[in-house]
């Protein structure tokens, strides 16, 4: 089931176009990823969706009803995540989440168990009676991770979730989004982390200059990226002394020498293992390992947008 779809999306700022276009939808219960450099129009789009930014043209909806006008009657089912807290720095980690539940309408006995259960479930115990100001960047992104689900919404939005945080508590976040979803909890998660995309979304949409440059499943992306097929065979010798011999068996293939024991086949057609090895061992070549090399995530957005992963991370977080 479709739970949000947008359609034709266009936002425009004092005659700059920072959406232009952009059609998906999100299914209800996975993990969609929304991937691109900064100021390519992930934040942008994130706030037409939920109503923080007012929609040039196009138009979104929610289970098949049209709020592009009226984004009152969505905002119940939708907990937001900016990609900078808009929590209180001088209110305790409690007493945030407990105001976020009164903001949402929840009786006052709800919105306290809630914010407990949220705190423990989050590994805040410990901080809850803290000034948020004192929390460390990591714990900041979770109470705010916390803040947004607090009234248990049908579909969460996570901008740029663990962006400018350590290594181990960007690791929890991550385990907490895993098993926010495995609760039925819709995600739509923007980040410029390629590796984080690939481990944690079913599908996701790449993104470049306020525009929708591809869309799919990770597999799918990676089949069509692909191009050629690749196959690396550890020989456990010099294999250059029968070079000739392969092309002359196989001249559709290309081959290369990795190492001194190792070579790299590839081929635009798919191809069996069974007569390469078969032809390797006839010429006193064992065969030791035989891998087959799958595109990289980030090999396809390079393809795909022509922009280099590292250049993209340092953008982003030069801006932080």
């Amino acid at each position: 089931m479709i739970i949000i779809e947008a359609e034709n999306l266009k936002k425009n700022y004092n005659g700059f176009t920072a959406v232009n276009g952009v059609s998906f939808h999100i299914n209800q219960g996975e993990i969609f990823g929304f991937l691109g450099p900064n100021g390519a129009g992930k934040t942008t789009t994130i706030n037409m969706l939920t109503g923080l930014a007012r929609i040039t043209g196009g138009r979104v909806k929610l289970l098949g009803d049209d709020y592009t006008r009226n984004a009152r009657k969505a905002q119940a089912m939708m907990g937001i995540v900016p990609d900078e807290s808009n929590l209180y720095e001088e209110l305790s980690g409690r007493d945030n989440l407990i105001f976020c539940g009164a903001l949402y309408g929840m009786q006052k006995s709800l919105r306290e168990e809630r914010a407990d259960r949220l705190l423990k479930q989050f590994d805040l115990v410990e901080a809850a009676g803290k000034p948020f100001k004192a929390f460390s960047k990591g714990m900041k992104r979770k109470l705010t991770i916390a803040a947004g689900i607090i009234h248990q919404p049908e579909i969460l939005f996570l901008d740029e979730p663990t962006t400018g945080i350590d290594v181990a508590s960007a690791r929890q976040i991550r385990n907490l989004i895993v098993d926010l979803n495995r609760r039925g909890t819709t995600i739509f998660l923007t980040t410029h982390y390629i590796e984080e995309a690939e481990r944690l979304c079913g599908r996701l949409a790449f993104i470049v200059r306020g525009k929708i440059v591809r869309e799919g499943n990770v597999e799918e992306l990676m089949t069509e990226a692909r191009g050629e097929n690749t196959v690396h065979f550890n020989l456990g010798g010099d294999f250059s002394c029968i070079e000739g011999d392969f092309k002359a068996r196989f001249p559709n293939y290309g081959i290369k020498m990795i190492d001194n024991s190792g070579v790299s086949i590839k081929s635009a057609q798919s191809f069996t293992l069974l007569p390469l090895v078969s032809f390797f061992e006839e010429r006193g070549f064992p065969v030791y390992e035989a891998r087959i090399i799958r595109p990289s995530l980030e090999e396809v957005f390079v393809k795909v947008t022509g922009i280099e992963i590292k250049k993209m991370q340092s953008q982003k977080e030069g801006s932080q």
